[in-house]
């Protein structure tokens, strides 16, 4: 999996994160949880807009590449941020749940007016992405 590093700043109910190789890719929150969950979001939000656009992908460096750049001010900080694509295709995955959580799942799915695979793919992002 592809990690892009993201540099966070901020204090008390104003953070963000913006990534030095995707220019106007920002995240922002109330928290440094928030301000990375939706810098998550964004990242794959505009890496999907420039794939299905056909613009060139930005490449994302390693961290000790973006410490030694000097793009890391004082009082910011770096963190990792997985880039999670769509394939573009669907693929059907057999998998196995405790009847109870099953339940809970398609409960939960269908507050949220879900499919049971929609509902799935979003907690997967979430937990991957280390996002809420």
């Amino acid at each position: 999996m592809t990690h892009f590093v993201g540099v966070i700043d901020g204090a008390g109910m104003n953070w963000g994160v913006r990534f030095p190789e995707v220019d106007g890719c920002v995240g922002a929150g109330s928290s440094p949880e928030e301000a990375i969950a939706s810098a998550s979001e964004a990242l794959r939000d505009v890496m999907n807009y420039k794939r299905g656009g056909g613009f060139e992908l930005a490449k994302p460096r390693t961290l000790a590449e973006v410490l030694g750049s000097g793009e890391v001010e004082p009082g910011e900080t770096t963190v990792l941020i997985p880039l999670l694509l769509d394939a573009g295709r669907i693929v059907r995955a057999n998998l196995t749940f405790d009847a109870g959580l099953l339940d809970a799942i398609d409960e939960a799915a269908k507050s949220r007016g879900l499919t049971r695979s929609a509902f799935l793919a979003s907690a997967a992002r979430e937990k991957i992405g280390g996002l809420r």
